[in-house]
C-alpha cells in the first residue's frame, strides 16, 4: 500500500536496521515508520531462499527466536532528502545592517524554490532566506512565507559572486560573473524588506532553509560564506563568521575561519572534495591543494541518515547461531522483512565455512532505480508476490551509486541509515524470461539455499565486519565463500581475502565482475560508502577530472585495477565482458583432464555443456563475466578447468580491457575472447583458490533438485578444500 508524502510515495510500513550485523549479546537497533501510528508485530525468521520463482525451490525461512514482544508501539516516520549546512551565529539582532557574501555556481534551475543561504532562529520560523526558482533571485521572510523578486538572474553552471547586504532602509544584491566579455556586475534593490525581518536570526543554513531538517534544498556549488554585521553606534563592518569549505573533507562540520564558535554542521553529508571557482586542473588531490577545492557540492535529494527513532530495540541471544536473518514486521495494512546478519562472537563455536556477504555492493546498489518496472516485472512480481516495492516508484530514500542527482552529477555516497528496497527478500531485479532476473542480497540465497541443501554448516559475516577486524575476521575458517557480485571493496578487505589465502586459507569467490571498484570509507562514519568513478571502467557516470579522491577518506578512487590491486590477484580472475541478463554454459579446458584436477569432475561427463540452465538469465555463465590473465596477477599455480563460450551479441569486452578496438591492453591469454574462466589451484602454502567468473553461476545449484553439474562441481571443490583443512 503505497500513500503520497510530501509528493514523494512511501510504503505502509518500512525499516531498516543499525547496524547490519551483530554478534549474540549485540543489540540491533530496527527504525520503523508505520503508517498512521499502528503499532507493529514483529518476529524473527531465518533467511534461507529469497527467491519467489515458483519454477525455483520456492521461498524458505524458518522460526528465530529473538526474544520478541507480541507487539510494539510505532510512528510514522519520514525521510527529508537535502543537504545543508547549519549552525549557531551571533544573534542579528545586535546589528543594524548585515552582508552575506559566497561564490555560488546553481547546477539547476526548477520552478521550486532552492535556497541559497537562510539567516533564521532554530526552528526557521522567522528571519529571510534567499532562493532560486527557475533561475531568477527571489527573497523570502520566513515568518510569513512571502517571497519578493529580487530582479537578478543566476547563470547556470557558471560561477557568480553573490553579495546580499541588509540596511534600515531595504536590502541590495550584488551579482559579480565571469563572462566571455570579462567580468560583469548586476545589482538589484529594494525597500520592501528590512535589516529589522532579521530581528531573532541567530543561525545560518546554507543550501536550504531548516526547519528541523532541510527544507527547499538547494543543487549546486558554494563557496566561502562569509557574513559581516555593523553595530548602530559604529560604521565599521566587522566580520562576524566566514567558513573555508576547502577545509578537510573527511569532516562532517566546517570551522569558522575565524577561530570564532559559528561552526557548521553538515546535514545528509553533501558532496566535498570538488573542483572550487579556482581550479586550474594542475592539482588533482584535494589534500595537496585546498585551495583549489573550496567548495561544497549540494543536492536536494542528499540522505545520509533518515535518523529515524527506534521502534523495537533486539539484543541478539547467547546462543543464535550466525547465520542470514530478517525481522519480520506487520501492522496491519502492510508488511516488510528487514534482513540483518548475526555474526559469530566470542563464545561462538565457530563452523569451518564461512559465507562473506557483499553488504557493500548492496549499499552501492541501494533503490537503484532502473526504469524497468512497469508493465511486465510489476506484473511478475504481483503474481509471485514477491516484494512489491521498487525505487522506480518509491523514491522517499535516496537512490543507488548507479544513480544521478536532479542535476545530472553522479551519486557518489551511499548510506546503510535508510530503508533499502533493492536490498529485501523476494525482490526482483529484471523480467527474466528464462528465470527469476534477481541481483544482489537475494541472488546470494541460491548459495546459501544450497549451502542448507547440501548439509554444509557455515557461519556469516559481512564486508563491513571484514573490514573493520581484517585477517582475524577469517583466520577461524578452513573455506571462504563469496557471493554472486561482490563488486565494492576497501583495501583493507582485499588486502585481507590475499593475506587469508597466502596464509594457507581456501577462497572460493563464486560470482562475477568482483572487487572491482575501490569504495571510500570513515571509521567515523561506518554507515557510508563513497564511489568516485574515475579513469575508465564500466560506467553509468564519470567524476569529473580533478574528483578522483575520495571525501571518506581521502584516497584516490576508481578501479581496483588502476589502485595496485586488480581482482586477478585477489580470485584469479576480473571483469572482462558483460551482456544482456542472459547465461550461457561452460566447457572443460585439456588441462582440466589433468590427474590431479579429476576430482573435480567427478560424475560429470566429459563431454557435458556445464550449466546450460539455471534460475539466473537461464544458464550458469553470463551477464558480467570474468577470466584469467597472469599478467594482472592470476597466481601460476591457478589453472583454467572450464570456459564459457555461446554468448550472444548483447556481449562486449570491458573498457579497460582495451586499448583500441579490439586491441587488448596486457598479454595474450589462452582462453581469452568473450568467455568466462573457471579457475582452480593450490599454492605451495596449502592456500585454495576456486573462481567461476560468473553473476549467473550460483542461479543454477538448485536446478533438478540440485542434482546437476553445477552443483556437482562446486561440491566436489568445496569438499577437498575441507578435506586439506
Amino acid at each position: 500500500m503505497l500513500r503520497v508524502v510530501d509528493g514523494q510515495k512511501t510504503p505502509g510500513l518500512i525499516g531498516y536496521v543499525a547496524p547490519l550485523s551483530a554478534t549474540p549479546g549485540g543489540t540491533l537497533e530496527f527504525k520503523v515508520s508505520s503508517q498512521g501510528n499502528r503499532s507493529v508485530a514483529a518476529r524473527g525468521l531465518r533467511l534461507i531462499c529469497c527467491d519467489p520463482n515458483p519454477a525455483g525451490p520456492g521461498v524458505k525461512t524458518e522460526a528465530a527466536d529473538f526474544g520478541l514482544a507480541e507487539s510494539y508501539p510505532a510512528s510514522e516516520q519520514h525521510a527529508h532528502l537535502g543537504s545543508c549546512a547549519f549552525g549557531q551565529i551571533p544573534d542579528l539582532s545586535d546589528y543594524v545592517s548585515v552582508e552575506i557574501e559566497l561564490v555560488i555556481q546553481p547546477t539547476l534551475f526548477s520552478d521550486s524554490a532552492q535556497t541559497v543561504f537562510s539567516l533564521q532562529n532554530a526552528e526557521g520560523t522567522t528571519g529571510v532566506a534567499m532562493i532560486v526558482r527557475g533561475g531568477m533571485l527571489f527573497l523570502q521572510q520566513l515568518r510569513t512565507d512571502r517571497v519578493f523578486d529580487v530582479g537578478l538572474a543566476l547563470p547556470l553552471n557558471r560561477w557568480s559572486r553573490l553579495d546580499v547586504t541588509f540596511k534600515p532602509d531595504g536590502f541590495s544584491v550584488v551579482i559579480v560573473e565571469e563572462s566571455p566579455r570579462g567580468v560583469e556586475g548586476k545589482q538589484a534593490g529594494s525597500s520592501r524588506v528590512t535589516s529589522a525581518a532579521l530581528t531573532g536570526a541567530d543561525h545560518i543554513c546554507i543550501a536550504a532553509v531548516w526547519r528541523g531538517h532541510p527544507t527547499q534544498a538547494f543543487d549546486g556549488a558554494l563557496e566561502g560564506p562569509l557574513a559581516s554585521a555593523r553595530r548602530l553606534e559604529t560604521s565599521a563592518w566587522e566580520i562576524i563568521a566566514s567558513w573555508n569549505f576547502g577545509g578537510d573533507a573527511r569532516d562532517t562540520w566546517v570551522a569558522d575561519a575565524r577561530g570564532g564558535e559559528a561552526r557548521l554542521s553538515l546535514i545528509n553529508m553533501p558532496m566535498r572534495a570538488v573542483r572550487s571557482s579556482a581550479w586550474s586542473g594542475r592539482n588533482q588531490d584535494w589534500k595537496q591543494a585546498p585551495q583549489d577545492y573550496a567548495a561544497i557540492r549540494f543536492h536536494s535529494d542528499d540522505l545520509s541518515d533518515c535518523a529515524w527513532e527506534t521502534t523495537i530495540r533486539m539484543v541478539v541471544p547467547e546462543g543464535m547461531q550466525s547465520g542470514v536473518y530478517g525481522l519480520e514486521i506487520d501492522n496491519g495494512v502492510g508488511k516488510d522483512t528487514i534482513p540483518f546478519y548475526v555474526i559469530p562472537g566470542e563464545k561462538t563455536k565457530r563452523r569451518r565455512i564461512v559465507f562473506l556477504a557483499p553488504t557493500f555492493t548492496y549499499m552501492a546498489y541501494a533503490n537503484f532505480a532502473r526504469g524497468n518496472f512497469a508493465g511486465d516485472l510489476a506484473e511478475r512480481a504481483a503474481a509471485w508476490n514477491a516484494y512489491p516495492h521498487n525505487p522506480d516508484e518509491v523514491g522517499a530514500y535516496g537512490y543507488s551509486t548507479y544513480s544521478r542527482h536532479p542535476d545530472g552529477t553522479g551519486v557518489t555516497l551511499s548510506s546503510r541509515l535508510r530503508p533499502i528496497l533493492t536490498m529485501r527478500p523476494n525482490y526482483l531485479t529484471y523480467f527474466d524470461a528464462n528465470g527469476s532476473g534477481m541481483r544482489h542480497f537475494p541472488a546470494d540465497s541460491h548459495l546459501t539455499d544450497w549451502l542448507e541443501k547440501k548439509g554444509f554448516s557455515f557461519d556469516v559475516i559481512t564486508d563491513e565486519d571484514l573490514d573493520r577486524d581484517s585477517l582475524a575476521a577469517l583466520s577461524p575458517y578452513d573455506v571462504v565463500l563469496t557471493g554472486t557480485h561482490p563488486e565494492y571493496h576497501t583495501r583493507r578487505t582485499m588486502e585481507a581475502l590475499i593475506a587469508y589465502r597466502e596464509a594457507g586459507g581456501n577462497l572460493m569467490y563464486l560470482g562475477g565482475n568482483g572487487f572491482y571498484w575501490k569504495i571510500g570509507r570513515n571509521d567515523d562514519m561506518p554507515h557510508l560508502i563513497e564511489v568516485r568513478r574515475a579513469e575508465g571502467g564500466m560506467r553509468v557516470w564519470a567524476s569529473p577530472p580533478g574528483e578522483y579522491y575520495h571525501q571518506l577518506d581521502g584516497d584516490y578512487g576508481g578501479l581496483w585495477r588502476r589502485n595496485g590491486i586488480p581482482p586477478q590477484a585477489v580470485v584469479g580472475v576480473g571483469f572482462t565482458a558483460e551482456g544482456g541478463f542472459e547465461g550461457s554454459y561452460y566447457v572443460r579446458t585439456a588441462a582440466s583432464y589433468a590427474e590431479d584436477l579429476a576430482f573435480l569432475f567427478d560424475g560429470i561427463s566429459p563431454d557435458e555443456r556445464i550449466g546450460d540452465f539455471g534460475l539466473s538469465g537461464g544458464g550458469a555463465a553470463g551477464f558480467e563475466i570474468d577470466q584469467a590473465a597472469t599478467d594482472l596477477g592470476t597466481p601460476e599455480f591457478a589453472t583454467v578447468v572450464a570456459v564459457s563460450e555461446g554468448h550472444g551479441p548483447s556481449f562486449h569486452t570491458t573498457f579497460e580491457e582495451l586499448l583500441l578496438p579490439d586491441v587488448f591492453d596486457g598479454a595474450p591469454r589462452a582462453h581469452g575472447g568473450i568467455s568466462a574462466n573457471i579457475v582452480y589451484g593450490k599454492s605451495e602454502t596449502g592456500g585454495g583458490l576456486f573462481a567461476v567468473g560468473s553473476i549467473t553461476f550460483c542461479g543454477s545449484l538448485s536446478h533438478n533438485n540440485y542434482d546437476n553439474n553445477v552443483s556437482r562441481l562446486l561440491e566436489n571443490c568445496l569438499k577437498r578444500f575441507l578435506a586439506d583443512g
